[in-house]
């Protein structure tokens, strides 16, 4: 099982990246997804995650409108492309999947990447 993050960078305020997760060694369609963070000092935070097959999302409330998940089953691949990015994103971005219900509480996944950094500065 594998779950490879990519994506991240230095960005400036205001900007945007998409981040990219690809996902191998399970079905992934029977899985839900999630996005993660991290920051320095602080618990990882669900930010948003999306059901296997149905198409339902949630979001952080920091992130409403500004972030937008995404996947493609037939590529096993989860996207989450940010936008009007703000320092306070700043953190480690990590994909998980799980087969319980979809939720953006970490205990409940199963399989986790390797996280990939997003910096937000000027």
């Amino acid at each position: 099982v594998q779950l490879q993050a990519s994506g991240g960078g230095l960005v400036q305020p205001g900007g945007s990246l998409r981040l990219s997760c690809v996902a191998s060694g399970f079905n992934f369609d029977q899985y839900a997804v999630g996005w993660f963070r991290q920051a320095p000092g602080k618990d990882r935070e669900g930010i948003s995650c999306m059901s296997n097959r149905e198409g339902v999302t949630y979001y952080r409330d920091s992130v409403k409108g500004r972030f937008t998940i995404s996947r493609d089953n037939a590529k096993n691949t989860v996207y989450l492309q940010m936008n009007r990015l703000e320092p306070e994103d700043t953190a480690v971005y990590y994909c998980a999947a799980t087969r319980l219900v979809i939720s953006l509480e970490p205990t409940m996944y199963d399989y986790w990447g390797q996280g990939t950094q997003v910096t937000v500065s000027s």
